[in-house]
């Protein structure tokens, strides 16, 4: 801390900065009349030095970095176009939910046509028994595509990941926590938590919120994977590293 405190000293020096003479002599008379004042920097200085611990320590054990540190200390979760909330949850939304917008079956070489990515699907599941496109731009390029599998309990969701916010979840901090696919971060929520779908203007649409089952969500080669379903985590892995 001295070094940083020589170094903003020098730094002063280089700066105009008119002092007002009274404001000056006030501050200084202040400081004068305080015995106490270098005990109380050195305090403030040992805070500051275990916040930034703090922070280091927080910045090593998540994935993404400064930004995930930033989300998470205002119990916001930002990671691959999906948010998470780990703030206090509003009571769960009732009901199914509406679907994203423009929302409709397809096959899967439509899909393939029909959005400017490529589908994969993980090999452990087979062929998906059903393809779903939505929210269709003026070109008709569709922003999301889900694959469903094993009566619909199962679920794959892929979207850009370098597009905008796409999904907003809410869930505790004791459901969520970090894990990987292969080298990959992931995010793995556990257990039911609520969903919403966010649309191509960034207004969350409240009407889409649903109850959504246990998921894990990753990112690879700029797109994001959001498998959903009645999996633990070792499952969902299991299932994700033979995405193809």
């Amino acid at each position: 801390m001295d070094d940083l405190e020589r170094e903003l000293r020098e730094l002063a020096a280089w700066l105009e900065t008119p002092e007002p003479p009274q404001v000056a002599a006030e501050v200084r008379a202040r400081l004068a009349a305080a015995p106490d004042t270098r005990r109380v920097v050195r305090r403030r200085r040992w805070r500051y030095a275990l916040a930034a611990a703090l922070a280091a320590l927080l910045v090593a054990v998540l994935p993404p970095g400064r930004a995930a540190l930033a989300d998470a200390v205002a119990g916001l979760l930002r990671f691959a176009g999906i948010t998470v909330s780990t703030s206090p949850a509003p009571p769960p939304p009732t009901g199914v939910g509406s679907p994203p917008p423009a929302q409709r079956n397809a096959t899967l070489d439509e899909a393939q046509r029909l959005v400017r990515f490529p589908i994969r699907a993980p090999a452990v599941l087979g062929l998906p028994e059903q393809a779903l496109v939505a929210d269709p731009d003026a070109e008709g390029g569709h922003r999301l595509v889900t694959l469903l599998y094993r009566d619909g309990t199962v679920r794959l969701d892929t979207f850009d990941g370098r597009l905008d916010l796409v999904f907003y979840k809410q869930a505790s901090g004791s459901q969520t926590r970090w894990t990987s696919v292969g080298t990959a971060p992931a995010i793995w929520i556990d257990g039911p938590h609520p969903v919403s779908y966010v649309d191509r203007d960034g207004v969350v649409r409240q009407e889409s919120a649903r109850l959504a089952a246990a998921t894990l969500i990753w990112e690879d080669a700029g797109m994001t994977y959001r498998l959903e379903g009645d999996l633990t985590a070792t499952e969902a892995v299991a299932i994700a590293v033979t995405l193809e």
